[in-house]
């Protein structure tokens, strides 16, 4: 700041900032080290102790690169300097999907006889069952981790996987566009899909209540990315709740091109020409609408 009121003929013709310029943050790495791994979900367990110096934490050294070399922009990781056993990623929920625009936190642990056996990871569920890989205890079910049996060739393999490996299945594999169908053997008859748009609305609710819950308490070195981040997507976000409540697209299929409306839309519950929805979902959309103004109001003064 202080450099900003120093005089030199070589700035003369430069304006100041006026007082009521926001200040802009710098952009958020989508790899970065830090320090503070106190709200860890493993930040008291034993599972590599000793780890500076091992042939593990050169294993460890080689996934850091890995990931701050090849991050997607929708994934952003951070490692702890002096927990090099620890990671916690953010994955932005893909387009297409009832997760859009969602943030969900993951922490990773590596074990001390890594890379043999896979990270072990949580998923931070805020009380919340969106996903029937993702469970309310933070449980992950996903091949890759061993959580699950699937075929030989989808689980961990100590040669070739790795914790990018791991990030880009949940994205893809898990956070989908019929979530419904991850659960094994069901069949996708007709009558099945209507079970699956109706799992898709579910399934954006609780994505909406994690976002006001992830407003008011965020995972500890991403605080100003969440505040940021719902700033940027947040009429985007209040957008798709009308257009959902209305029935104007199905869950999931919002790209923002929508026609929007000033006030809530009167017309029969099938909304026209997207989908049919109940009164319930319609009632419950509306209110989530107003809850998430709310949190977005409080934010952004913040």
């Amino acid at each position: 700041m202080a450099s900003a009121l120093c005089y030199s003929h070589h700035a003369e013709d430069k304006q100041p900032p006026t007082p009521h310029e926001p200040e802009r943050s710098p952009p958020f790495k989508r790899f970065d080290i830090v320090t503070d791994f106190s709200d860890h979900h493993y930040a008291h367990s034993n599972l590599f102790p000793n780890c500076i110096g091992s042939d593990v934490s050169k294993k460890i050294m080689r996934e850091w690169k890995i990931l701050e070399r090849n991050l997607p922009e929708s994934i952003f990781v951070r490692a702890y300097e002096e927990r090099i056993d620890l990671l916690r990623a953010v994955i932005v929920g893909p387009a297409g999907t009832p997760y859009h625009d969602g943030l969900f936190f993951f922490d990773l642990a590596f074990s001390s006889d890594y890379p043999i056996s896979p990270p072990i990871v949580y998923y931070h569920s805020y009380g919340l069952r969106l996903n029937p890989n993702l469970y309310e205890d933070g449980y992950v079910c996903l091949s890759l981790i061993n959580t699950w049996d699937g075929k030989k060739e989808e689980r961990w393999n100590p040669a070739i996987s790795t914790v990018l490996q791991i990030l880009i299945s949940i994205q893809a594999l898990v956070l989908n566009e019929r979530p419904y169908f991850n659960e094994p053997e069901l069949d996708e008859a007709a009558e099945a899909e209507i079970y699956s748009d109706a799992y898709n609305k579910e399934a954006y609710l609780f994505c909406c209540k994690m976002t006001m819950r992830l407003i008011q308490n965020p995972p500890k070195n991403f605080e100003e990315f969440v505040r940021d981040y719902f700033r940027q997507r947040g009429k985007g976000i209040l957008a798709a709740c009308k257009a959902y409540s209305e029935g104007r697209v199905r869950v999931g299929r919002f790209s923002g091109s929508e026609t929007e409306n000033c006030s809530w839309s009167s017309s029969s519950s099938n909304g026209g020409n997207g989908t049919h929805v109940s009164a319930i979902f319609k009632a419950l959309m509306e209110k989530t609408h107003r809850d998430l103004q709310a949190a977005f109001d409080v934010s952004s003064q913040e």
